[in-house]
């Protein structure tokens, strides 16, 4: 019998930051796969990554659309966690933390403000470090996440292993009377 591993149980900016990774691969434009979890009271309201608007074409399809060296086609991984909490309703930004893979532009940072987001944990500060000054001027608590060695180390374990088959295992067995 193989030897269990122990679990390692992540902190809440390690869970949320792994899936910023996997909401990131969903992209559509090869210039930066960025992405976004948007979470209140520990609990994903909104995911987003860079990708067109629903229906038009994607960079990886067509090509990028420059206007002044910036991708101009898509809608970028911040934008659309607070597109999406704003489409399915139900669920106030006020309050909540974003998650992100990379600082926002300069203007998701203005959407991020005018949502209320009050914390972004972002991977990494990227080209224009003014848009992290804009968000903590406006009261916005910005940390850059460290990653845990451990937890790291955890998914790509997670992430190599099977799933394991137990048999019988909750098996349910329902008797019927004649």
């Amino acid at each position: 019998m193989a030897e269990e591993r122990k679990h390692f149980r992540p902190s809440w900016d390690d869970y949320f930051m792994a899936m910023v990774k996997i909401v990131a691969s969903r992209g559509t434009c090869a210039r930066l796969y960025a992405g976004s979890v948007l979470v209140k009271d520990n609990r994903i309201i909104a995911t987003g990554y860079n990708g067109s608007p629903p229906g038009l074409p994607h960079c990886d399809d067509v090509g990028h659309l420059l206007e002044e060296g910036h991708c101009v086609r898509t809608i970028h991984g911040e934008h659309n966690s607070l597109l999406q909490a704003a489409k399915q309703g139900g669920a106030s930004t006020d309050g909540s933390t974003m998650y992100t893979k990379y600082s926002p532009c300069i203007h998701c940072a203005k959407y991020v403000i005018a949502a209320g987001v009050k914390r972004v944990v972002l991977g990494k500060v990227y080209r224009n470090p003014q848009a992290v000054d804009m968000l903590k001027e406006a009261g916005v608590n910005v940390e850059v996440y460290v990653e845990n060695s451990k937890w790291q180390k955890e998914l790509m374990q997670i992430f190599a292993e099977e799933i394991p088959v137990r048999e019988n295992e909750g098996e349910v067995k329902i008797k019927t009377e004649k």
